[in-house]
């Protein structure tokens, strides 16, 4: 009877029998229960801490200035845009071939592009030269025995393109110095040869120190007598036309005779230098 009265009182007891816990209950040997808890609430820590590090996280860029600031920060970016936009497009029109849009706004184009932003070249392509143009010299020349002498003409032109031909590094005086000079001297003198502007006097000066220095240099005048006058021309010749083209040019070489120059004594000396 006493174990009969035992067993029911142990089962009725709330840790089960000699006190034990119940089965399944926390802290129970096997049992995992208390362990997930406790990861779970890691986790949970682990997950808090990391959204509070990245909230108290320094912010840069846009992202670190206040609302207002950003709206003020974005509006002046906005403004820069549409100010690249409308230069682009101002100097996109005033490049292109001439088209309804650029002449509709030609003021507009004009008063924005020049003089600042004015470019001297064009957007897709420069007009190709349809002519040959050859800078040519001969000199008056005065001998040891006090008579003057005339030289032929000397194509100098020729000679810087013999020198360029089959050269892979050409110079850029044997490219462009005598071309350069040539240039300058038409954009500065009218077709009767007279300077127009400041600047005639320099581009004459220019050629004909040029010109002395290469028939001191190349030809080597100098050793036959003292140069006294020099004189240059161009001999212009239109570049024919391809063969499927029927288009007719004039091939005869066109001449623009300059008048006869006095070399000083200093522009001798300069190219003796």
């Amino acid at each position: 009877m006493d174990a009969y009265d035992e067993e029911p009182e142990a089962q009725s007891g709330p840790e089960g029998p000699a006190g034990a816990r119940r089965a399944g209950g926390p802290g129970t040997p096997g049992d995992d229960s208390g362990t997930e808890h406790a990861e779970s609430e890691q986790t949970e820590s682990e997950e808090t801490g990391g959204d509070r590090a990245a909230e108290l996280a320094p912010r840069a860029g846009l992202a670190a200035l206040s609302p207002r600031y950003r709206l003020v920060a974005g509006g002046a970016l906005a403004v820069v845009a549409a100010v690249a936009a409308v230069h682009l497009g101002m100097v996109f029109l005033s490049l292109a071939p001439a088209n309804p849009v650029s002449k509709q706004h030609v003021k507009a184009v004009e008063g924005w592009v020049y003089p600042e932003f004015e470019q001297n070249w064009k957007l897709f392509a420069p007009n190709p030269l349809q002519q040959n143009v050859a800078v040519q010299v001969r000199a008056q020349i005065r001998g040891g025995d006090g008579e003057p002498r005339t030289t032929g003409w000397t194509d100098l032109s020729a000679e810087d393109g013999a020198a360029i031909d089959g050269n892979l590094l050409p110079s850029h005086t044997q490219q462009n110095e005598l071309r350069r000079a040539w240039d300058f001297y038409g954009t500065t003198h009218g077709t009767d040869n007279r300077p127009v502007g400041v600047r005639g006097a320099l581009a004459e000066q220019y050629v004909r120190r040029i010109v002395v220095l290469r028939l001191q240099r190349d030809e080597g005048l100098d050793r036959a007598g003292t140069i006294e006058r020099v004189q240059v021309r161009s001999r212009t010749v239109n570049v024919p036309p391809p063969g499927w083209s029927r288009e007719k040019v004039s091939t005869s070489p066109a001449y623009r005779v300059l008048p006869w120059w006095t070399v000083t004594g200093d522009e001798t000396e300069a190219g003796a230098r």
